[in-house]
């Protein structure tokens, strides 16, 4: 005589788990290697299961360059509303602007207080010239999917905006008396200085990227209208940033991971103190 299913009794069958033995349906069938298994077998055997990640203990994606291509659009969205549909007002609210105390109608801006600290962030999205906007996506779309598959999405991410950050922090450090700026230039160098620490950590390569890091080097500290500290700060806040990440000890990486990328909003928190110390009201 058949036994009734043990979730649904009222269906007969021939047919049992083959973990625990109790009557399934075709219903709760779930095909194992050898036989059928009920469902609660399956999730108990899968709860133990460790989640595959990647090297650096991101999540894997089947698509490792979605983060890249979201910034991507932000960017050319943001560049066609300041360029063309709200000008001037876009620029004028999102850009890095800061006026000292030392200027008159002074602190303005950044320097102003917490209500103007949106900025830091807001420029590092805005450019008000199309090959400004373009050189900086095209290094984006060269090194980020590279960057995001290593790391996993949430961790390229943090890693982005916190080499912007400290871009614009550093500029606000050394001239928030008077300092207008955009561009995603800070958070483009942080890619490029974790570039370097990837290849370091993986013993892969480091002519090219190196040559390139030289070569965009050269290239702002030899035009006037370019700012270089941005740069160097995000090249700096991204490779300390990225080292957190990639040498993070495999048995203690999330606490070491966490530690890091703390550690470098401490920075750009310390930054920007200082910065209103000697700028803001």
């Amino acid at each position: 005589m058949l036994t009734g299913c043990y979730r649904h009794p009222q269906t007969a069958t021939g047919v049992s788990c083959t973990r625990c033995e109790r009557a399934i349906c075709p219903q709760c069938m779930v095909a194992a290697s050898v036989g059928f298994q009920c469902p609660e077998c399956v999730g108990g055997g899968h709860a133990g299961t460790r989640r595959a990640t990647t090297r650096f203990g991101g999540a894997i994606a089947q698509d490792g360059g979605l983060v890249t291509r979201v910034l991507i659009g932000i960017n050319v969205v943001v560049f066609v509303l300041a360029a063309y549909v709200l000008t001037p007002r876009l620029g004028q609210v999102w850009e890095l602007y800061s006026a000292g105390r030392a200027v008159l109608g002074g602190p303005d801006g950044v320097a102003d207080g917490p209500a103007q600290w949106y900025r830091l962030l807001t420029s590092v999205f805005l450019h008000l010239q199309w090959w400004h906007v373009g050189m900086n996506m095209v290094v984006l779309y060269w090194l980020g999917p590279t960057l995001e598959t290593a790391l996993g999405r949430l961790r390229f991410l943090a890693l982005y905006l916190l080499s912007g950050l400290g871009g614009s922090t550093l500029a606000f450090l050394i001239d928030g008396n008077s300092l207008r700026s955009v561009g995603a230039s800070g958070a483009i160098f942080g890619l490029i200085g974790a570039t370097v620490v990837m290849q370091l950590r993986n013993r892969g390569p480091l002519g090219p990227v190196m040559a390139f890091l030289v070569f965009n080097l050269v290239v702002t500290f030899s035009r006037t209208d370019i700012d270089w500290r941005a740069h160097i700060g995000g090249l700096v806040v991204g490779a300390l940033t990225a080292a957190g990440l990639m040498y993070a000890p495999r048995e203690r990486r999330g606490l070491v991971q966490g530690l890091a990328l703390t550690g470098s909003l401490a920075v750009v928190a310390a930054m920007l103190m200082i910065g209103m110390a000697r700028y803001g009201a």
